[in-house]
């Protein structure tokens, strides 16, 4: 059983890259915080994670 911290996403999904926008299916018991992007090394974050969406709301903030 879990401490609770997780948002509880499942297996499904992507990791991707804020760095260069490359995309990978998720590993199922590795973390995407934990793979490097093979194009650029940068740390990959989960698709829909707090982190991807931190992201994009900066994103929509500095084109406005």
């Amino acid at each position: 059983m879990g401490r609770g911290f997780g948002r509880g996403m499942g297996p499904i999904g992507y990791c991707i890259c804020l760095k260069c926008g490359y995309r990978v299916p998720k590993q199922p018991g590795v973390r995407c915080l934990e793979m490097r992007c093979p194009r650029c090394g940068a740390a990959m974050v989960r698709e829909g994670s707090y982190h991807h969406r931190l992201y994009l709301e900066r994103l929509k903030k500095n084109k406005q």
